[in-house]
């Protein structure tokens, strides 16, 4: 599949100023030579053009006139995927970028996978696979702190520590396994400590690595943060501050809210999914019945509870209700309508984690944010942890390499047979690699490819 040149629309489908569709491959210029007409003195043909170079002119399909474009020629290796690439700038629209990539198709391009463009410059050597996956998280990212993390890994901040620490375990390895050819000599005491030195340091690393693992997946698939309480407490009001903007109808009749709603924020660089959910109570009302299911469901995958409670009346049983059914959640209590006198007490418990708001004013609010920002990611965004922050699949196979390693540790202090100790680093080694892609398997990469969208 290395041999076929594939094409794909690479912006979102849609009314647009302009759409690109891109083509690589080793016939790529070929193709786009049999659709494309130069107009002008300066615009040359595909395969005249020099590398790096755009010319204006007109797509060509059965001798009809497509659209006008800009094309870009790219000749490798100096392109993403180090193979030729065309990009092709057209209007936007459905309709333009169809008939574009339609006409290369039928030139001798064939339609790309998910993700093929990054995958060939995965395979051809221009990025590794940390690098790659960088790529899909600068595309999802909804903070700057998000898109701060996946820039640093596209730049390959990540890989270079985990070659650093393959290199570590592999000049180790070599080292056992010398000895395991030559079983005359054993190895001196001196020389076993300094090897078990290198290992422990390793074993160190490893372990800061997986530490950034619970800020990673937080900056990459954000926190889910159930809003909930009785009705006609404010929620949905509480919703439409920490948004910014109306998202949910509000109303002074209780049991508005029929469905959950979910809306992504940004507070304070972090990514929150809000779900604003319906309130609990007795209710003959098959949808708001069905409404209220919905919200226990939603609570049993919440990460973090807001748990609104009317400031201006006393505790209620279905208060009293939450409470109890929270007990072992990470949550906020949130004491709205501020404005009013004050009839609900504090239960004890929660004294040092409520904040007080107003939500028809917006007073408290920004307090909120920064409640939600230190219970959700303590301490401070230190530009280093942006650096190697990791995901789930690299934290899994680091997981199974420290776990390896601990045993490699175990035998070389109880001075067992170097097979045993040989056999667990390479385990160790085998899964370092997985994270940049030195070991990955066919499986591995169609799972993590197949998640791109298909112009990328």
């Amino acid at each position: 599949m290395l041999d076929d040149t594939i094409a794909a629309i690479s912006t979102p489908l849609g009314e647009s100023g302009l759409a690109v569709v891109r083509l690589s491959g080793a016939e790529a210029l070929a193709v786009a030579e049999r659709i494309f007409q130069p107009v002008g003195k300066s615009s040359l043909t595909p395969s005249a053009a020099p590398t790096h170079t755009i010319h204006y002119g007109r797509i060509v399909r059965n001798g009809s006139v497509v659209d006008e474009v800009m094309l870009a020629v790219l000749r490798a290796p100096r392109t993403f995927t180090r193979e030729n690439m065309v990009e092709i700038s057209c209007h936007g629209g459905l309709l333009p970028a169809k008939l574009v990539l339609d006409a290369i198709l039928g030139s001798g391009a064939r339609l790309a996978e998910p993700g093929e463009f990054t995958r060939r410059a995965f395979l051809n050597g221009r990025i590794d696979l940390a690098q790659a996956e960088a790529v899909a998280d600068l595309i999802h990212a909804r903070t700057e702190l998000a898109l701060a993390a996946a820039n640093e890994q596209l730049a390959g901040k990540l890989s270079r520590r985990i070659e650093t620490l393959r290199d570590d375990l592999m000049r180790v390895l070599a080292h056992i396994e010398a000895h395991i050819d030559f079983p005359d000599e054993d190895i001196a005491p001196d020389t076993r400590d300094q090897l078990l030195a290198r290992l422990t340091a390793v074993e160190g690393f490893i372990e800061e690595l997986l530490r950034t693992a619970n800020e990673g997946q937080i900056l990459r698939r954000g926190v889910r943060a159930a809003i909930v309480g009785r009705p006609n407490v404010g929620k949905s009001s509480l919703l439409n501050q920490l948004l910014g903007h109306d998202r949910a109808i509000v109303s002074p009749i209780a049991g508005t809210t029929r469905d959950t709603i979910e809306e992504t924020a940004n507070i304070r660089g972090l990514p929150i999914i809000f779900i604003d959910t319906a309130g609990l109570r007795e209710s003959s009302d098959i949808i708001e019945i069905e409404g209220i299911r919905r919200s226990r469901a939603t609570l049993e995958r919440a990460e973090l509870i807001l748990h609104v409670v009317d400031g201006s009346e006393a505790a209620q049983p279905e208060d009293e209700i939450w409470f109890r059914e929270l007990e072992s959640k990470k949550r906020i209590l949130v004491r709205n309508k501020l404005d009013l006198p004050q009839r609900f007490q504090i239960p004890e418990q929660f004294s040092k984690s409520t904040v007080e708001v107003c939500c028809t004013s917006g007073k408290g609010i920004e307090l909120l944010k920064e409640a939600i920002r230190n219970l959700v990611w303590g301490g401070e965004v230190q530009a280093e942890m942006l650096q190697v922050m990791i995901n789930s699949r690299h934290q899994n196979a680091l997981q199974r390499a420290a776990a390896a390693l601990k045993q490699t540790i175990g035998a070389l202090r109880d001075e067992l047979p170097l097979d045993l100790a040989a056999l667990d680093l390479r385990i160790a080694v085998n899964a370092v690699g997985e994270v940049v892609g030195k070991t990955a398997t066919e499986d591995l990469l169609d799972s993590i490819f197949s998640q791109f969208c298909i112009g990328k």
